[in-house]
């Protein structure tokens, strides 16, 4: 990076900082550092659910998806406005109504506290891990520009949203995704028009999109119902659906987002935009991938994408062996490279018998270099065990610092460290107010000054903030595509909280004791389910749903036992 890019980095992320914090300097209560004093309009409330959802993950994560499998990740989100809808005709008037802190509140008026408790903690074991993988996303870029311990990045990622959650609270918080979003979609528009730019000047845009159909990239809409298919119609609208409702509506994330709004009307029209606007968004970005893919088609790829792990190699006694694969990877390179513009020419010329053969040949090659890729990983294994030998995170960032231009690469990074601050920061914010409202407040109540619990939210938010960190540092030790072990984890609880939250509405017959019971036996169910790959991570979702309405249900009707009214 040069200064250029230096200047456009710090300059970006210091406005968006300093903004957020000067927007909303104090708080004097609970009720300005959780909820910002519900004075938000809905279009802060719109941005804000977005930058939670959207973070570096999205951004660094899911082009390199994209550019290992396509476009077809983009239906797990086509139960989202569905979700929306539902949400801003159910839970979103219970919330207001009943002016909760957070969305577990409410499970002690329709249960008791032992349910409220056990649904947080569900909640906060599975966002303080997911928080943790989203402080490692931006680590990373740190890491591979400077080459540091990956400890100490995450410590400064960390450390740096803390600042500005501990000074300004969720009203800064939300001030701070508005110049996210902003600057996140210019940036990403002009990342995708940069990617067509630099393709070869006799491939357009239809052209790359004809190249990407032909390697099975363009693959957006599967209508085969198969569930153990990951991404599909069905898994998106159905599966999905459950996964979007849950989120949106039981996790404190995203329900104090929301929460921060002036009126019912504000954060039902906040969640609609949401809605409306969040699969456009995904399907650029994932778009952006299957581009940069057809760039690398035309362009020599590097055998492997993360850099220091490569560097590393480099130095260690296997850098002959790494050498060796390198030069086959560069030899089959050229090769795929004279095959796209024979498939391109064919393409033109309409000759359906030559496109058919450069595309077995392309397979072939593509085929070879996974090949080449996987021996570079059990490389990497041996050399340093404790190393990333996945790339997929990687592949986004490796053609920013090599092939976009100085200045801009310094304001993308910035993107993406900004958007990875914003879902962090949210994060930071309800897992505090979570502990503090339905765990510490419950077992201290002795606790009269606003002072003092204000700064004991402090120090919780400092707690896990510490933890999230800790959970950031073992990330890489997963090797998955981030993006989708964020939405994994999800799928461990959501369905679980979803039906407790759905029973405590929906079915009045149902007590306490049964409720919690099933949810931990269907909670334990779910694990097995996902443990022995009986189908796909988005319909545990469904499963765990139903799964806690069928045993309460039965629990209840044997056991008999009075439950309390709302």
């Amino acid at each position: 990076m040069t200064t250029l890019d230096w200047i456009f980095l710090c300059g970006t992320l210091g406005f968006i900082i300093f903004y957020g914090i000067y927007k909303n300097r104090s708080n004097s209560n609970l009720d300005g550092f959780f909820l910002g004093n519900k004075s938000l309009p809905w279009y802060h409330v719109g941005l804000s659910v977005m930058a939670t959802q959207a973070s570096a993950i999205t951004f660094l994560s899911a082009p390199g998806q994209a550019f290992t499998d396509g476009m077809r990740f983009v239906q797990f989100y086509f139960g989202l406005p569905l979700a929306m809808i539902v949400l801003s005709i159910t839970f979103i008037p219970i919330f207001h109504r009943l002016k909760v802190y957070t969305a577990y509140e409410y499970l002690e008026s329709r249960f008791d506290s032992k349910v409220r408790v056990f649904t947080a903690l569900l909640f906060l074991i599975q966002r303080g891990l997911s928080t943790g993988i989203s402080i490692y996303a931006p680590s990373i870029i740190l890491s591979t520009i400077f080459g540091w311990d990956i400890f100490w990045t995450n410590a400064l990622m960390g450390g740096l949203v803390l600042t500005y959650t501990l000074i300004g609270g969720t009203k800064a918080i939300s001030y701070t995704h508005i110049q996210q979003m902003l600057i996140v979609t210019c940036a990403m528009v002009f990342a995708g028009y940069m990617v067509v730019h630099l393709l070869p000047t006799d491939i357009g845009v239809a052209d790359a999109v004809r190249v990407a159909g032909k390697a099975g990239k363009v693959n957006i809409i599967d209508l085969e119902f198969n569930p153990q298919e990951k991404y599909n119609v069905w898994s998106g609208l159905l599966a999905g659906f459950f996964l979007q409702l849950s989120y949106f509506g039981t996790d404190q994330s995203q329900v104090g987002r929301y929460l921060t709004a002036k009126s019912i009307t504000q954060s039902r029209l906040g969640l609609l935009f949401n809605g409306l606007v969040k699969i456009p968004m995904q399907f650029g970005i994932l778009f952006i991938g299957v581009l940069v893919f057809v760039f690398y088609q035309f362009n020599t790829a590097p055998l492997f994408f993360n850099q220091v792990e490569t560097e590393k190699l480099l130095g260690s006694e296997y850098a002959t062996e790494y050498r060796i694969l390198e030069t086959e990877h560069n030899a089959n390179a050229e090769l795929k490279k004279a095959e796209m513009y024979k498939i391109h020419e064919a393409l033109e010329a309409d000759d359906a018998t030559a496109v058919e053969n450069s595309q077995n040949a392309i397979l072939s090659l593509e085929s070879r270099y996974k090949e080449l890729k996987s021996k570079v990983s059990e490389l990497i294994e041996k050399s340093n065990p404790g190393g990333d030998s996945g790339d997929v995170n990687y592949i986004f960032l490796r053609f920013i610092l090599d092939h976009l231009p100085h200045g801009f690469i310094g304001l993308l990074i910035a993107v993406i460290f900004s958007a990875s601050m914003g879902s962090v920061a949210s994060a930071y914010n309800a897992l505090a107010g979570t502990t503090m409202v339905d765990v510490f407040k419950k077992s201290n109540k002795r606790i009269r000054s606003e002072s003092s619990e204000l700064m004991i939210s402090k120090l919780i938010t400092v707690f896990w903030a510490v933890f999230c960190i800790v959970v950031a540092y073992y990330a890489n030790k997963l090797g998955s595509s981030m993006i989708e072990l964020v939405n994994v984890l999800g799928s461990w609880f959501y369905g679980i909280i979803l039906g407790i939250f759905l029973v405590a509405f929906y079915n009045k017959s149902i007590g306490a004791k049964a409720i919690l019971i099933s949810a931990i036996i269907s909670q334990i169910l779910i694990i097995v389910i996902w443990k022995i790959e009986l189908v796909a991570y988005l319909w545990l979702n469904p499963i765990g749903c139903a799964l806690v309405f069928a045993f309460a249900w039965l629990i209840q009707l044997f056991t008999k036992k009075d439950v309390r009214e709302e």
